[in-house]
């Protein structure tokens, strides 16, 4: 049976492979700025890893939380770096974000017990 990692990377593949070959101009386009966004530049990317995850906690997005969160684990971030971060988060969101902030640990843990 997958976990949680797993299922949200199957399904996400899956959907923005159906949703790019539709052949949207502007939807492409906006993928590909979200790409290029999350590039190195003056920020390291894990930098902006933690900044997109601050900001997807606020918005409560749960699918940009687990990108963040995986992103975030690939590029070295530690337990503690994720906490802080999400200390922050919850403090900008409010108490409404604590469901989220339960779902990102959960999340984050299942990521460390794929190593």
């Amino acid at each position: 049976m997958p976990n949680k990692v797993e299922e949200f990377n199957t399904y996400r593949t899956k959907m923005n492979a159906k949703i790019l070959a539709e052949d949207n101009k502007i939807i492409k386009r906006i993928f590909n700025l979200d790409t290029n966004a999350f590039k190195k530049g003056t920020l390291d990317i894990k930098t902006k890893e933690l900044l997109g995850l601050v900001a997807s906690t606020v918005l409560r997005c749960d699918d940009c939380i687990k990108y963040h969160l995986e992103t975030a684990f690939k590029e070295g971030v530690t337990k503690k770096e994720v906490m802080e971060t999400l200390s922050i988060a919850t403090l900008v969101g409010g108490t409404i974000v604590i469901p989220h902030l339960r779902r990102a640990y959960e999340f984050w843990e299942e990521l460390e017990n794929r190593q």
